[in-house]
């Protein structure tokens, strides 16, 4: 199988360098920057898993790309999304599947657009990695795994064959029969996460320390919830406890958007809050009230704002 990963940053270099490491037949779609850094340096991982120096791994630039791959995995930022597309477009043949590993649901309808539905499929990853300044993979927990599937249910012979593919790398591998509801479970928890990290500006344990802090947290949570309810995701019980449990436990986990807030970076508001609020209005169904999601998505265009114009 040929895998085309698109990009080498800290999502994308982990997985598919771990896969590169487990022998398998990868290739990184990457700026020539990033190529020279690869050919200098090599694909440097540190991990609880294992460090990984990779000094031969094959490197692409979208202007020298050739079809066609047999699968894409594509771990970019939702606002670089339009620009990913037009790199690996190339590579994408009859039968290549394209693996996304975005949050949220929008960049799925831009990926069905240019593509077809039948190519993209749903997928997620959970990790926490960095690049230092060094520009290696800092993987900074134990966790590590990728999740995927075919978007309307079960497990086709292509969703075997990349999962067995994957087997070996050092990573969790999931083949879903329920991806999408994996997907909306993660943008619940990550929306909330995100959502009340960057508007209290501290991490959970700062945020229940505060008065009201806990119910906040919570009102957040119930309405994120509400929206996946009415667009036909509401969480499974054990889910929901889970996230209830993880918010409300004082622990120093932050969302990386403050991270990039506080590098004076892009964030995803778009992606990860706006397009959950445009999903409140259900065809037919009385529109759901969002304060605390209101606030925090001015919170972060106020914040895009200030950083566009060079204040922040």
């Amino acid at each position: 199988m040929r895998i085309l990963v698109v990009g080498a940053g800290a999502i994308g270099g982990y997985f598919g360098g771990r896969l590169h490491e487990a022998g398998r037949d990868v290739s990184f779609l990457v700026r020539p920057q990033r190529a020279r850094e690869l050919a200098q340096s090599g694909l440097v991982i540190i991990s609880p898993a294992g460090n990984a120096t990779l000094r031969d791994v094959k490197t692409v630039l979208a202007e020298s790309i050739t079809p066609a791959f047999d699968l894409v995995l594509l771990s970019c930022k939702a606002y670089d999304l339009g620009s990913a597309i037009l790199s690996f477009a190339p590579a994408v043949g009859p039968s290549t599947a394209i693996l996304p590993l975005l949050n949220g649901m929008r960049h799925l309808d831009e990926l069905d657009r240019k593509f077809g539905k039948s190519r993209v499929l749903g997928g997620q990853c959970v990790i926490a990695a960095t690049l230092n300044k060094e520009r290696a993979i800092v993987h900074l927990n134990d966790m590590h795994a990728l999740s995927f599937g075919e978007r309307d249910g079960g497990i086709s012979e292509r969703i075997q064959a990349i999962a067995t593919a994957m087997q070996g790398a050092k990573f969790e591998v999931h083949a879903s029969e329920k991806i999408v509801q994996e997907m909306w479970d993660k943008w619940v928890f990550l929306a909330t996460l995100a959502g009340a990290t960057c508007l209290f500006r501290g991490s959970i344990g700062d945020i229940l320390a505060a008065p009201q802090g806990a119910e906040r947290m919570l009102d957040l949570l119930e309405e994120c919830h509400a929206v996946a309810n009415a667009s036909g995701y509401p969480l499974r019980t054990d889910v929901s406890e889970r996230m209830r449990k993880t918010l409300t436990t004082a622990s120093p986990l932050t969302a990386s958007m403050l991270r990039d807030i506080e590098g004076n970076a892009r964030i995803e508001a778009d992606h990860i809050i706006g397009d959950l609020i445009s999903r409140a209005a259900v065809q037919g169904k009385t529109p759901i009230d969002l304060p605390m999601l209101r606030i925090v998505y001015i919170h972060l265009k106020a914040y895009e704002a200030r950083r566009e114009r060079g204040l922040h």
